[in-house]
């Protein structure tokens, strides 16, 4: 594919001193959060519109279900298109600033549902009742795969010349993001790039739906992992088995998909670098997020912070990055996200302090394994 023709602009990609030299390594910062809509969904979102009006003309009507980001990438797309929008987000979980962004944009908001999975239910329906509607998927769909693998193209002209990274890292909820990820290391040879994709205790469907597969480990999950009410449901087209979440109890919303896209899924299976699949506490994202914040003068949504949790973790980092003879690059994805403040980075300092002074360790796992790592 060529880019010629994106709404996106090429994000910076920064060598991070202060993580580089608390890992002993060089680790590299991908902002994504420079989008005009504040996060990477910009990316696939506006490619899928672009298609969308190439398609269907200028009195297409973009609607799309969301939790924020994506409604977010939308109505910042369907506006430079010039092209109708209709965001229907849930009740739960929503800033009235959020809201304003998406109305400042020319969308318009329908608030209803107390879900995603409702959200997205109306606005089925308000696709299915008009014509010229188009529904924008929010994380499962080839051209939203697509869009988002071209910051890999560009992660590969940024570094330096001859540098490949030992690893990607990057926060997964339906798969979105691991998709682009995927698919762009495809793209540009770097299929054999372990990838790190992180995501929340009480929000870990990809980690439940990878331990329900062969593949980077299988078999039981601890129970104090998996949320109340987990089911496992076989998808025949993509042969393989998918967790559904009944509940989703995690700080970090823009994860909280009930349930992964089969085709990620798979293609994290069967991809030659394989898949490191990690899940932590909320409160080590917190701790991430603040200590992003002193160190970048950046403000990153708990999705986006749980990325970066093991930037700030050494004896977590190099379980997942073994040293070697030669010195470690490795890349992180500021996926970015509108909803944070610095109001809610007052409110992180008090519960990482509490949780600091109940206990010594969190609770991580990856693979299949569950380890302490110090607080």
């Amino acid at each position: 594919m060529a880019y010629t023709d994106k709404l996106w602009q090429e994000t910076p990609l920064i060598r991070s001193i202060h993580i580089s030299s608390l890992l002993g390594c060089d680790a590299y910062l991908k902002l994504e959060n420079l989008h005009p809509s504040q996060s990477f969904k910009y990316r696939g979102i506006s490619h899928f519109a672009q298609h969308a009006y190439r398609t269907h003309g200028p009195d297409t009507h973009l609607i799309i279900a969301s939790g924020g980001n994506a409604g977010l990438a939308a109505a910042c797309a369907a506006n430079v298109l010039r092209l109708r929008c209709t965001v229907f987000l849930p009740h739960g979980g929503l800033s009235q600033p959020t809201i304003d962004f998406i109305r400042k944009e020319g969308a318009e908001v329908e608030i209803g549902g107390d879900y995603y999975l409702q959200a997205l239910q109306r606005a089925q329906a308000a696709v299915a009742a008009e014509a010229k509607a188009v529904m924008i998927p929010a994380y499962d769909d080839p051209l939203i795969w697509e869009g988002h693998a071209s910051m890999v193209h560009e992660i590969h002209s940024q570094l330096p010349e001859g540098v490949r990274p030992d690893a990607i890292f990057c926060s997964v909820g339906g798969g979105g993001l691991a998709g682009g990820v995927i698919e762009g290391c495809s793209a540009v040879g770097w299929d054999d790039v372990p990838l790190v994709t992180v995501e929340t205790h009480g929000s870990n469907c990809f980690y439940q739906s990878l331990s329900l597969n062969e593949g980077p480990f299988s078999g039981d999950v601890s129970s104090r992992l998996t949320p109340e009410g987990t089911r496992a449901e076989y998808c025949r087209e993509h042969n393989v088995t998918l967790a559904h979440l009944a509940n989703l109890t995690s700080r970090a919303s823009s994860l909280n998909a009930s349930s992964p896209s089969a085709t990620i899924v798979k293609k994290a299976l069967e991809r030659r670098g394989g898949i490191k699949s990690v899940c932590l506490p909320d409160e080590m994202a917190m701790q991430a997020a603040l200590y992003f914040a002193e160190d970048h003068k950046i403000l990153a949504e708990l999705a986006c912070a749980t990325t970066l949790a093991p930037a700030y973790k050494p004896t977590l980092f190099r379980k997942l990055v073994p040293e070697s003879e030669k010195r470690t690059t490795v890349v992180f994805i500021v996926c970015g996200g509108f909803k944070i403040s610095l109001a809610d980075l007052e409110g992180y300092k008090n519960i990482v302090a509490s949780e600091i002074a109940a206990a010594k360790e969190w609770d991580v796992a990856h693979n299949g394994e569950t380890f302490s790592v110090p607080r």
